[in-house]
C-alpha cells in the first residue's frame, strides 16, 4: 500500500507505505542518501514533539556515525518510539534488524510516514503546530465593550 491512509491489521496500524517505497518520494529519498542527519534530525524531532530541536538530534546522528559503526542503536530508538505513538507494525521484523539492515530505506520510510500523517518535515514541531492552530485563534479581548 503506497501513500494512503494506514489500516488495523491485527497487531497494530500497517505503513502508510512500505519498507521498499523510498522512490514515492524522490526528495527525501536523496536526501537520506547523502545528507541522512537531515532527514533523522528533522523526524526525531516530530517524534520528539519539540523537546529536541532537529540540529541538536542531526548533530548527534554525526557524532555517533562518525566515531562508531553503530549509529543504528541510536535510530532504532526512533523508530521504535514512532510505532509507539502512532502504534504501528514492528514489521518486516524487529527495529534494531531493521535499521542494522536497510538504515537508509528505514529512515526515509519514518520520514513518509511523518509527511502523510500531515507534517511539514521542513518547518519542525512548532511550525506545525503554529500550521495546526491557525484557525482555531482565540479572538483578542477588547476593552469598553458592552456588559450586562
Amino acid at each position: 500500500m503506497s501513500g494512503g491512509i494506514p489500516v488495523n491489521a491485527g497487531n497494530g496500524m500497517q505503513w502508510s507505505t512500505g519498507l521498499c517505497d523510498c522512490f514515492d518520494d524522490i526528495g527525501s529519498c536523496c536526501c537520506t542518501i547523502w545528507c541522512p542527519c537531515v532527514p533523522f534530525g528533522r523526524a526525531a524531532e516530530i517524534i520528539d514533539e519539540g523537546s529536541s530541536s532537529c540540529l541538536g538530534q542531526a548533530s548527534i546522528f554525526t557524532v555517533i556515525a562518525c566515531l562508531t559503526p553503530c549509529i543504528c542503536l541510536y535510530t532504532c530508538y526512533y523508530r521504535s518510539r514512532l510505532r509507539a505513538k502512532y502504534q504501528l507494525q514492528e514489521t518486516p521484523c524487529n527495529d534494531c534488524c531493521v535499521h542494522f539492515c536497510c538504515l537508509g530505506c528505514a529512515m526515509c520510510q519514518e520520514y513518509r510516514e511523518l509527511k502523510n500523517r500531515g507534517f511539514d518535515m521542513h518547518i519542525g514541531w512548532q511550525g506545525n503546530m503554529q500550521k495546526q492552530n491557525q484557525g482555531l485563534e482565540i479572538p483578542p479581548v477588547v476593552e469598553g465593550q458592552m456588559k450586562r
